[in-house]
This record gives C-alpha cells, sequence and structure tokens, in this order.
C-alpha cells in the first residue's frame, strides 16, 4: 500500500509531466511571432511534440523509482513511444493528435479490461461516444481531414493496446 505522501508524488510527477509542462512550452513558444498557435501544418507540430515527448519521459523516469502499478508506468512509456511516432509522421503528414490520444485511452481500457477478465461495458461505451464526438468536432472545425482524423485514432489504439495487453 502506498503512503499519502507517495500517492501526491505520483499525482504531482503525472499531472506536471502531462499537462503543466506541456502547456507551458505551447505558451512560451506561443510569445514567439512566428509560431501559430493554431499549428495548421504539420511542422507546426514537430516543436510541441518534441518537448511533450521529453516531458512525459521525464514522468516515466521519475515514476520508475517508487515501486507501484506498472501499468502506470506502462502507460506513461507507451505513451512517449505514440509521441515519438507522431512527431516522425509530423514531418511529412498532419494526423489528428486528439484523435491518437483518444484511441490510446480507449486501448488501454480494452487492454486492461481483456487482460483483467471484467467487463467495462459502460466506460468503453463513454469512451467510443467521446471518440466519435472528438472525431466529429476536428471535422466540423476543419481542422483535420477524415483520413487524419482515422489514421490519428488507429495510430493510438495500436501502439498502446500491445504495450498495455502484453507486458
Amino acid at each position: 500500500m502506498l503512503t499519502a505522501e507517495a500517492k501526491r508524488f505520483i499525482l504531482l510527477v503525472i499531472f506536471f509531466s502531462t499537462a503543466i509542462l506541456p502547456m507551458l512550452s505551447i505558451a512560451v513558444m506561443a510569445l514567439n511571432s512566428k509560431f501559430d498557435l493554431l499549428m495548421p501544418n504539420s511542422r507546426d507540430q514537430i516543436v510541441p511534440l518534441l518537448f511533450t515527448s521529453g516531458f512525459y519521459y521525464i514522468g516515466f523516469i521519475l515514476l520508475g523509482r517508487i515501486h507501484f502499478l506498472p501499468v502506470i508506468k506502462l502507460f506513461m512509456i507507451a505513451s512517449v513511444l505514440l509521441i515519438v511516432a507522431l512527431l516522425l509522421i509530423s514531418f511529412k503528414w498532419k494526423v489528428s493528435v486528439h484523435m491518437s490520444a483518444i484511441g490510446a485511452v480507449t486501448a488501454t481500457f480494452f487492454a486492461l479490461s481483456f487482460r483483467g477478465g471484467i467487463n467495462p461495458m459502460t466506460a468503453i461505451v463513454i469512451l467510443v461516444l467521446t471518440s466519435g464526438l472528438i472525431g466529429t468536432s476536428r471535422l466540423a472545425l476543419n481542422k483535420n481531414s477524415l483520413l487524419q482524423v482515422a489514421a490519428g485514432y488507429i495510430l493510438g489504439f495500436i501502439l498502446l493496446y500491445p504495450v498495455i495487453y502484453f507486458l
């Protein structure tokens, strides 16, 4: 059982490495007049994805010092792999980062439910509906094409599922 201090440390590491630091890096980049916060081109995503992958990796390293649920550490390192894949793809093509994220979360729920032999149907239905809403919003806002939305979701799902299920 983890102490209250260890739980606080885990939450702080995850919150800072996955939310605060990536947002701060984008805010700092937005101070540069050449940086477009809307990131309309695939190449505009390269620097933010590079920073974000580094922040996620730092979070993974810090979490490695605590012995607790290995699934969370697996999710962090698989997320790093997903962000690096998005980074590499961004050199040539734009993929929906939002859809890859929700695809990864959906894959994690599927993998954990199959691995644990449980049936969290409500959570999976909510995730699939949320995925549809996010994909629809990306299309309605003309931020991504249907192919970019589908590729993002599939990429997130395909990269996270085997890591969580088999490791």
